[in-house]
């Protein structure tokens, strides 16, 4: 009898710097931004999105960014990405030396104008120089797309609009598509077929799930995902924390360690410890004025 291959290593990228903290109203303070990112780079994650260079108005708590990215202790092996809406933010994170470069965009047109204030093909089009200047400088572009199974404004959102949005960011260059669950509402069997229609268009070593996990399906999506599809990547927020401050109802990111606990549990290691993330998580949540884990009031 053949011996049992064993299953992918799973690639966790974690998010909670950047879409984790942009949903806080209160103020986190520098200092708290930096020695949150440091011990995050001791926990064995390979990628860490550090922060985003887009309009201070709109999102307050990413306006000190480059000053994140001036202070921390990069460690040799993990990569420290960014997120731009256009070239001013681009200007911005390649002035910095960010690793890897990301745009968004969404699957509801709806969302989209909530969001960025245009349509889905004007968000593109406005990502198009933004991934030729990031290829020419030889870094990686990760293309976010929000709303993939719901929308909190128009609902069920059709997979093959989600498909459809990747196939256009691919064709602008785009070589890592980070599918969302913006307000924590898909099943497994919405997994499914997305990942079934998606994976005909896109290599699924591509393809990031990133879950909320607003009705506790969060871990069970992924696990599907990974079990059933092969999918390694997934994103995450080291002690929840996260939300979207343009989908009401959305709760916080799948936890970091959750999922590294559920993989462990299912028989692959990640190589992230555990232990490290939830003492990054506690220094964080002091300044968040709650326990870990705990939603900020409403």
């Amino acid at each position: 009898m053949d011996p049992v291959k064993p299953r992918p290593q799973p690639r966790l990228v974690e998010v909670g710097p950047r879409d984790g903290l942009q949903n806080e109203k209160n103020p986190v303070p520098l200092e708290a931004k930096v020695a949150f990112i440091d011990a995050l780079s001791e926990t064995g994650l390979k990628e860490i999105e550090a922060g985003a260079f887009v309009n201070p108005k709109s999102v307050p708590q990413m306006a000190n960014s480059e000053q994140v990215f001036a202070r921390i202790k990069r460690k040799p092996g993990v990569l420290y990405s960014a997120l731009v809406p256009n070239e001013i933010g681009l200007d911005l994170a390649l002035a910095v030396k960010a690793d890897k470069i990301s745009v968004f965009t969404a699957a509801s047109e709806t969302f989209n104008a909530k969001n960025i204030k245009a349509t889905i093909s004007q968000s593109i089009e406005r990502f198009r120089p933004v991934v030729a200047r990031s290829r020419a400088a030889r870094l990686p572009v990760r293309g976010y797309v929000s709303t993939a199974f719901w929308c909190p404004y128009e609902g069920k959102v059709a997979p093959e609009k989600v498909v459809e949005v990747v196939k256009r960011l691919s064709g602008l260059g785009v070589s890592e598509f980070s599918i969302g669950d913006t307000i924590g509402k898909a099943s497994p069997d919405e997994v499914r077929r997305l990942l079934f229609l998606l994976l005909k268009a896109v290599p699924k070593d591509s393809v990031f799930l990133h879950f909320h996990n607003t009705f506790g399906r969060a871990v069970a999506n992924a696990i599907v995902a990974w079990k059933t599809f092969g999918i390694t990547g997934f994103d995450a927020s080291t002690g929840g924390v996260g939300g979207c401050p343009y989908a009401p109802g959305a709760s916080g990111n799948v936890a970091t360690e959750a999922l590294v606990s559920a993989f462990k549990a299912a028989g692959s290691d990640p190589g992230v410890d555990e232990a490290k993330l939830k003492a990054a998580a506690a220094g964080l949540f002091k300044h968040l004025g709650r326990p870990v884990g705990a939603r900020p009031a409403k």
